[in-house]
């Protein structure tokens, strides 16, 4: 009997979809509109527009931005149009909303862009676990798109993978 120690994962037919392979480098921010509303809740359009032309923007150079409001404000559209307008020189992404928001945006950028023709008939595991902010909006995207080539497609790691989906042909 051998001792050695055989990797069967490794040397099995499944091929792996890691979203983090995906992900979008770059700085993150997120600029709360509050900041610049009267006692957080009260846009004063005079005093809104000099805020916003006294902020030094250049500090967003390439950075991906949310903009968001955390208080309970009530904030017309326009406003957030017009941060955008002083943003965007600077700025390589800016979405309206959450980090997660802005990671959702950027995953529904790059996951149209992949060929999933390489998935063809095989088995494949949507990998789990990640150290990167990957929202559940990218794994729902990438299953309706592993979908219509794989012959099965699991989640999680090949040692304790959930079975999600399988062909029908």
């Amino acid at each position: 009997m051998s001792d050695e120690i055989i990797n069967r994962v490794a040397n099995s037919a499944l091929e792996v979809f890691d979203l983090e392979d995906y992900y979008t480098h770059g700085v993150r921010a997120q600029i709360d509109l509050s900041q610049w509303l009267w006692e957080g809740f009260v846009l004063k359009e005079k005093e809104f527009r000099a805020a916003l032309n006294s902020y030094d923007w250049s500090g967003h150079q390439n950075q991906l931005v949310a903009l968001y409001c955390s208080t309970d404000a009530i904030v017309p559209a326009w406003a957030y149009i017009l941060v955008t307008t002083y943003l965007s020189p600077f700025a390589s992404k800016i979405v309206q909303g959450t980090l997660e928001d802005l990671e959702t945006a950027l995953y529904q950028e790059v996951l149209p862009k992949i060929d999933y023709s390489t998935y063809q008939d095989k088995a494949v595991i949507l990998k789990g676990c990640s150290k990167k902010p990957v929202p559940m909006s990218a794994y729902i995207s990438a299953v309706q798109y592993l979908q219509k080539y794989a012959k099965s497609i699991m989640y999680g790691e090949a040692c304790s993978a959930v079975p999600l989906y399988k062909s029908k042909k």
